[in-house]
């Protein structure tokens, strides 16, 4: 019954994986021909720090949200309290976010384009639309924990193709600032998407009570919140700084070719990334012993892993190849980056299944620890190589980050493995 369910949510999974990819393949051809490596990196740039502000104005609580939402499938009076919670949270936080990143604009455009680039309405669209784009995530998870799982994949389906559209235009209109733009407006207009499926089986209006607010949910989804900081914002302050440095030390266009081997990265991720949070991670929720997830970590290792190892392989093989189609001439001694980046990511998937763990059974403190850890790995690393492997020293970098990181959570989690 699972790998009957499993090959069928892996099937669609991978339609919308492969529309994704292929939309991806289109963003990736026009960036590089408008804006080129340059622009490549200041669009880099804005995307860690977009995690930030999502990190930030969500609270992290996706991962709780579809861990509670599962657990109270049945309670219709819990459902409404957790919905109703949520919605007073978000229009507080987006309210405080918004106002911050609107009257301090200037100031957030020099800390992530410098003081020669002046992308200050960037930021005050951003502050405009948070709410649309905050309320989508929540949406999203909510739908997750109901265990619908191909309207998740519907949703970003739709999301990607609308996202294209959007992307297409932005830049053949405005160029670097489209596309700057077009990375802030697309993940909002998710929001009438997610809204239209959520119709179908909720009504939101009478979800939605100040009565029903309540102060334990928050408390119990502050776990998330605390984990979601660190991840979601030190993470990607960790990747400015790794990008600066190679800007500072290498070069600008060296920092492009780093975020284009990032954006091929993020692509064949997908695949594995989205599986995890529709299907591998409300089964981790659910498991309420060793031995059940054993059998879902081991469903993952058995039955993905493998597949994506070859997939993997195919793309070093054809690495050449993929640089002409996505990008540009310009855009060769992406290349040279491959190798570690593929290596690195292996290591990645592998030990994003056991990090799963961490949020489906709220362990707060082993999360923070291990990922502080592999955070200042990446960072000390980093710095060490880029001095003698230049920028190729990042992708090795990341190689040895997530080696490390997948031994250190075979060895936490070595009960539930074997």
């Amino acid at each position: 019954m699972l790998s009957s369910q499993l090959f069928k949510i892996t099937s669609l999974n991978s339609i919308s994986v492969l529309l994704k990819i292929g939309i991806g393949l289109i963003t990736s051809k026009v960036l590089a021909i408008f804006i080129g490596p340059t622009g490549m990196a200041l669009v880099g740039n804005l995307r860690n720090f977009i995690t930030s502000v999502e990190s930030v104005s969500t609270l992290g609580f996706q991962n709780g949200i579809v861990k509670y939402v599962a657990e109270n499938n049945g309670d219709k009076e819990e459902f409404k309290k957790i919905f109703s919670t949520l919605f007073f949270s978000l229009v507080a936080i987006t309210i405080v976010i918004g106002s911050i990143l609107f009257f301090f604009a200037p100031y957030w455009n020099q800390l992530i384009f410098g003081n020669n680039l002046d992308y200050s309405y960037v930021f005050r669209v951003l502050a405009i639309v948070l709410p649309l784009y905050t309320a989508s995530l929540y949406l999203v998870s909510i739908i997750n924990g109901l265990g619908k799982f191909k309207t998740v994949i519907y949703i970003n389906s739709i999301g990607n193709c609308i996202g294209l559209f959007i992307t297409l235009l932005f830049i053949w209109k405005w160029f670097l600032l489209g596309a700057l733009l077009s990375i802030i407006i697309t993940p909002s207009l998710l929001f009438f998407v997610t809204v239209y499926y959520i119709l179908k089986d909720i009504s939101i209006i009478n979800s939605i009570r100040l009565d029903l607010f309540d102060f334990k949910i928050i408390k119990n989804l502050s776990h998330y919140f605390l984990m979601a900081m660190v991840s979601g914002i030190l993470g990607p302050i960790v990747f400015l700084a790794i990008r600066n440095q190679v800007i500072q030390n290498i070069g600008l266009n060296e920092a492009g070719f780093w975020e284009a081997m990032t954006r091929i990265s993020t692509y064949y991720l997908l695949f594995i990334n989205t599986l995890l949070t529709v299907y591998y991670y409300p089964k981790l929720v659910l498991a309420d012993s060793k031995r059940e997830t054993k059998k879902v970590f081991w469903s993952f290792y058995k039955n993905v892993l493998p597949l994506f190892a070859i997939g993997l392989i195919v793309i070093y093989l054809f690495r050449n190849l993929m640089i002409k189609i996505l990008f540009t001439e310009d855009f060769e001694p992406v290349s040279n980056l491959f190798l570690w980046q593929l290596i690195g990511d292996f290591f990645k998937a592998a030990s994003w299944i056991l990090g799963l763990q961490f949020f489906a059974k709220k362990m707060t403190k082993a999360f923070i620890i291990t990922e502080v850890l592999s955070l200042a790995i990446l960072y000390i690393s980093s710095f060490c190589f880029i001095s003698i492997f230049k920028t190729e020293g990042v992708v090795i970098a990341h190689a040895v980050t997530y080696f490390l990181y997948l031994l250190v959570l075979g060895i936490y989690f070595r009960k539930s493995l074997f």
